[in-house]
């Protein structure tokens, strides 16, 4: 069996160039809107114990979260601002170098 890659496969996405500053900006907001969801699924698993719960921590968790997601992405650590980045790049030039 022979496995083909598909038109951005990881091999052509390292080869694109770095991103520019606009696209790397796009990529840092996706990613700290996917971390937003993603903590604030993680919060919502979180037992609150008898003090907690009610109306304004439902309204406020979504605050947190967005906080929390925040600096996440400003530490850099996740790769995935990176990640969408090389993808978006990859995208502008087809997916390989300009040769110009």
């Amino acid at each position: 069996m022979e496995i083909t890659p598909g038109p951005l496969s990881i091999r052509q996405l390292a080869k694109t160039r770095a991103p520019d500053p606009e696209t790397m900006a796009t990529a840092r907001k996706f990613e700290e809107m996917f971390l937003a969801q993603t903590v604030d699924e993680m919060l919502k698993s979180v037992d609150t114990g008898s003090f907690g719960g009610g109306h304004a921590e439902e309204t406020w968790r979504s605050f947190l979260a967005r906080a929390f997601a925040e600096q996440i992405s400003d530490q850099g650590s996740t790769g995935i601002a990176q990640s969408v980045a090389r993808a978006i790049g990859a995208y502008g030039d087809g997916g390989t170098e300009n040769a110009s």
